[in-house]
């Protein structure tokens, strides 16, 4: 996985686990976590293939922009592979 990725923008109904406010928005990935059964299957008692997960750290300043209180400052989320896409 790049270090720098994008969470897709993605809206697909169902059992969701990605944050909203984290789609569309770049961050740099923190670390690889492995692979993990997917929730977005296991909500509905299925157990489908494991996915990787990855710790995504975001600043501030890019999930609220200009009305970021302290935009240095970061968040970071685990999120499945699926969601991810590189940034060249």
């Amino acid at each position: 996985m790049p270090d720098t990725v994008k969470v897709r923008a993605m809206f697909p109904p169902g059992h969701i686990r990605t944050p909203y406010y984290l789609r569309g928005k770049i961050g740099t990935v923190e670390r690889a976590l492995g692979p993990f059964g997917n929730p977005e299957v296991q909500a509905y008692r299925q157990t489908g293939v494991k996915r990787d997960l990855y710790r995504v750290r975001f600043t501030m300043a890019e999930i609220w922009g200009d009305e970021a209180e302290n935009p240095g400052d970061t968040l970071d989320a685990e999120i499945f592979a699926h969601w991810l896409e590189k940034i060249d």
